[in-house]
């Protein structure tokens, strides 16, 4: 619990392995951020806390500053990384989070909390790795969902609306793409909810699409 030459020296490499883990699962995924960015995050947070500490035992009152400002720079530099694709697609908002979770992490690893530390990584560990799984069965299933719609010609949609109402769907919204302007084809982002109760007992999102994807004037459809 102390902060001498072997305390910190513990803290640093549990805090570099444990967030090679996490980068690595990152990494094997392709996101922006993987091993070595969650790996610096990391290091700065344990480093923070720990000069932090070997302040405030020669000044007693020290309000732990670098510490906040670690936090602070890592939320900051995590939202920037939140980028939005041509398909109206939010990208990098799990590993935003997961970057700031980790810089948090780092601190209780640079504070001597390792328990705290321990549990905290497991859990965040197992998150990114197995829930994706889980939370692409639940969206497939569930009675609303977005999809990119390119049409060969802006006259079709119409008929695309059309047909979305004979199948027992419900269009929520639609919203034109711009960034394919100049293009030829008319993109949107559509959100559809399903109203048939026949639909919603057999049918999951990617086969609804398929069907979709048969329709002549389709050029491509995609769920979001």
């Amino acid at each position: 619990m102390g902060v001498g030459t072997a305390s910190v020296m513990f803290r640093l490499g549990l805090s570099m392995f444990l967030s090679a883990f996490v980068g690595w699962e990152r990494s094997s995924k392709r996101h922006s951020a993987g091993l070595r960015t969650f790996m610096l995050v990391s290091l700065s947070g344990t480093l923070a806390m720990i000069m932090d500490q070997f302040i405030a035992l020669s000044n007693p009152g020290h309000i732990y500053v670098l510490s906040g400002a670690a936090i602070i720079a890592i939320a900051t530099i995590s939202v920037n990384s939140i980028l939005f694709s041509s398909r109206n697609q939010i990208k990098g908002l799990t590993t935003s989070v997961g970057l700031w979770t980790w810089s948090v992490i780092g601190l209780a690893i640079g504070a001597g909390y390792y328990t705290v530390a321990l549990v905290a990584f497991a859990v965040l560990f197992v998150e990114l790795m197995w829930f994706p799984a889980m939370e692409i069965f639940l969206k497939n299933r569930s009675n609303h969902f977005e999809v990119h719609l390119e049409l060969k010609n802006s006259v079709f949609l119409q008929d695309f609306v059309t047909t979305i109402r004979k199948l027992g769907l419900k269009i929520d919204d639609i919203e034109l793409n711009p960034a394919y302007a100049g293009s030829g084809l008319s993109v949107y982002s559509i959100a559809i909810s399903i109203s048939s109760e026949q639909l919603k007992k057999y049918k999951t999102h990617a086969e609804i699409i398929e069907a979709l994807r048969t329709l002549d004037y389709v050029y491509h459809i995609e769920a979001i």
